[in-house]
């Protein structure tokens, strides 16, 4: 059962003001009990004292008769208990009783005292008179020497029945003392339990997205300054409820109108957030809460979600669901251990691609036969013509082979491009094929006065398609020759971790910063005049670096303009 802070102060203060009503009630009574005995005593003792001179000399003269006369007189008018003992512990003389018939005193404690010199005192039950008593027991003395004992006492009964009455008057102040104090600490604790109520129920209004709730104290202490505190954490509370509340529905807005698909997923795979162009994807309505391969079957997707979460890193991927396909990238989530995924659809991007990529092949595949056929007559003619005219079928015979060289380029990369091409795997010596190829540009370096050097160290054979690697060298070591007027190229072949690292570095004209990331694009040329006057297709470097992707390898330039470009090639050992 739930208790109210009133409850808790108030049974603490009753608590306390209980345990220090019975205990001033328990120390009180003993102390005035105490005290009230020791005063009774100092009476007994003086009224033994004043009894003492009357009695001395009829215990001198033996005169026992008339010394037990005068202590029942005395004993009645003072209402004390007198009694004369001897030394031995015969009863001389006895207020109440006939001291005939009174056993000896003498083991008695305040007689043992008495009998020590010192004044005696006992509080103990009386076997002759049947009743608790408080004895009080003086020596007699004569000429140093103990000659009596005057023994004064006192019914415990009348000091009980005294103690009673002040114990009945003390018992009635308390409890006026208890009650009093009983309403202070009622009054106290529903005065501290108020405001804390008030800020209880304020807090719960807070709780209950309620932020105009205010609360208002007439104390002038530390809890007025904590409803202060309350009241302006209530504002700032609603001020920042209210900007996230904006920036959630600008967001929400945001994600809604995105025409990619978007979906959030939480560490287990479940659907955390998505937006309606998801939904259409999906064609579900409701994913939220559901495991996206309960949504969405595919298993690329499920692979590429899989690498997300668990190599907790950036991923992009073309995936295809149904007849669309989509450019899906996941970025992970580090402080929520979530991923997000966005749908681009390429679907017609796709096909517009493809359908270049068809038009670019069936033209090239038209372009080759009457092509040759120029080439061919271009050539008959050579021998039969002029050497008039003979500059003009030079120009037109290097154009051909332009011409012709573009359409092999393009049918090659085209082929390339495809994802389902076939390599022919085999163990190729790199060695061996670069110092092959080297031999077919012997002639060229000679020509132009270049420097060779060769850094081929002895590598294990890769598998890979011989074939492709070698149009992949030719075209970057004929770049090479073609784009340096002067200096060296040098060919390095090493062996790097898990890979084979191909280097090949020219002193030519460079690259400049601006064309760095273009250069592996179609037709992309950093020096057009050059490369035409080369007879350069601009598509060399492309199928380059197609052939390494299908190796799963990598390639990278460097390169600095007028000093140097360095071409670096890994591939998987």
């Amino acid at each position: 059962m739930k208790r109210s802070i009133f409850s808790d102060i108030f049974s603490g203060y009753f608590l306390i003001i209980l345990l220090l009503s019975s205990l001033v009630l328990f120390f009180s009574f003993k102390t005035i009990r105490n005290y009230y005995i020791e005063t009774l005593t100092t009476n007994l003792k003086n009224l033994g004292i004043a009894v003492e001179k009357d009695v001395k000399p009829l215990i001198d003269k033996a005169e026992f008769g008339q010394m037990d006369a005068l202590v029942k007189r005395l004993g009645k008018k003072i209402h004390t208990r007198i009694t004369i003992i001897r030394p031995d512990g015969l009863v001389l003389a006895d207020s109440e009783k006939d001291p005939k018939t009174m056993e000896n005193h003498k083991g008695r404690p305040e007689v043992k005292m008495a009998l020590r010199g010192k004044t005696g005192k006992s509080l103990r039950f009386s076997v002759t008179v049947k009743q608790e008593m408080l004895y009080v027991a003086l020596p007699i003395e004569k000429d140093g020497k103990i000659t009596g004992i005057i023994r004064t006492s006192l019914f415990l009964k009348d000091i009980n029945n005294l103690l009673a009455t002040l114990k009945t008057k003390i018992l009635q102040i308390v409890l006026l003392v208890v009650i009093f104090s009983l309403l202070i600490a009622f009054l106290f604790s529903r005065g501290l339990s108020q405001p804390i109520r008030k800020l209880a129920t304020a807090a719960r209004e807070v709780a209950s997205e309620n932020f105009d709730v205010r609360v208002s104290l007439r104390t002038n202490n530390e809890l007025r300054e904590l409803a202060n505190s309350f009241n302006y954490m209530a504002e700032k509370i609603k001020a920042l409820f209210t900007d996230i509340s904006l920036k959630k529905e600008e967001l929400n807005n945001i994600i809604s109108s995105l025409q990619e698909g978007f979906l959030v997923l939480d560490k287990k795979g479940e659907i955390i957030l998505c937006n309606d162009s998801f939904k259409k994807i999906a064609e579900n309505d409701t994913p939220e809460g559901k495991l996206w391969w309960e949504v969405v079957r595919s298993a690329p997707l499920d692979e590429l979600i899989k690498r997300g979460l668990e190599e907790k890193k950036n991923l992009i991927e073309e995936i295809a669901l149904g007849e669309k396909i989509f450019l899906t990238s996941i970025t992970f989530i580090p402080s929520m251990n979530e991923i997000s995924l966005i749908f681009h659809n390429i679907t017609e991007v796709k096909r517009l691609e493809k359908i270049k990529k068809d038009f670019v092949v069936n033209v090239s595949h038209e372009l080759r036969t009457p092509l040759t056929a120029i080439k061919g007559f271009v050539e008959t003619l050579d021998e039969e013509i002029d050497t008039k005219h003979k500059h003009y079928l030079d120009i037109l015979k290097k154009h051909t082979d332009r011409l012709i060289n573009i359409v092999q380029d393009l049918l090659l990369l085209s082929k390339i491009e495809e994802k389902n091409v076939e390599l022919n795997i085999e163990q190729v010596n790199l060695k061996s094929l670069i110092g092959d190829i080297l031999v077919l540009f012997e002639n060229k370096i000679k020509e132009k006065g270049l420097e060779l050097n060769l850094a081929l160290d002895d590598v294990p054979p890769i598998k890979g398609d011989a074939f492709k690697l070698e149009q992949m060298l030719i075209n970057l070591i004929d770049n090479a020759v073609k784009y340096t007027d002067k200096g060296e190229i040098e060919i390095s072949l090493e062996k790097e971790d898990k890979y084979v690292v191909i280097g090949i570095k020219d002193t030519g004209i460079g690259i400049p910063d601006k064309d760095i990331d273009r250069i592996f694009e179609r037709f992309y040329v950093v020096d057009k005049s050059r490369s035409r006057k080369l007879g350069g297709t601009g598509l060399g470097l492309s199928i380059v670096k197609h052939i390494v992707l299908l190796h799963n390898g990598k390639i990278d330039v460097e390169s600095t303009p007028g000093k140097s470009t360095k071409f670096t090639i890994r591939l998987p050992s």
